[in-house]
């Protein structure tokens, strides 16, 4: 058991315009051909239509308080998880590939960006401490593929929320 401390921004890294449900990123993360995790990366995952998807809890639980338990953990970050809520959003990179790989690109929906612009100010009302961060910052990755300060400054964050590293 940890205190809440972050809520760090992923992107799933597909393919723009490509619709990801969340039963596609369980068995990405948990499925027997997966990474065979016991549970999946995310707290939250927003489609390309902005809706959010609860991926680890049951309907109508209430979970997360300022501390999260072991059943709330999720696998977004080695190292910092017992600490941290992770949203992802499906999209984060382009759809043609330079020299053999797609680039990371932010593919954000502008559904997706309210989604998320709203998501996060709710986590601040609910823990006004947290810290808001992309995967990136604690990571090598280009995840979540887009400045997540700058993004939480147009947004209008406190910047007391906002992690700089």
């Amino acid at each position: 058991m940890a205190k809440l401390k972050y809520l760090v921004i992923h992107c799933s890294a597909t393919k723009e315009g490509v619709d990801i449900r969340p039963e596609t990123i369980r068995e990405w993360h948990m499925g027997k051909n997966g990474r065979g995790w016991s549970r999946v990366g995310y707290s939250d995952l927003i489609t390309l239509d902005g809706v959010l998807h609860n991926m680890h809890f049951a309907e109508g639980t209430n979970p997360y308080d300022d501390i999260i338990e072991n059943d709330e953990m999720t696998w977004g970050v080695r190292g910092i998880n017992s600490q941290s809520k992770h949203v992802c959003y499906i999209g984060g990179v382009g759809s043609k590939r330079t020299n053999g790989k797609y680039k990371a690109k932010d593919t954000r929906t502008k559904e997706q960006k309210y989604t998320l612009e709203i998501y996060i100010k709710h986590e601040i009302l609910r823990h006004p401490n947290i810290l808001i961060a992309g995967h990136n910052q604690f990571s090598n990755k280009a995840c979540p593929s887009f400045n997540v300060q700058n993004f939480c400054c147009e947004i209008g964050l406190p910047m007391k929320n906002v992690y700089y590293k």
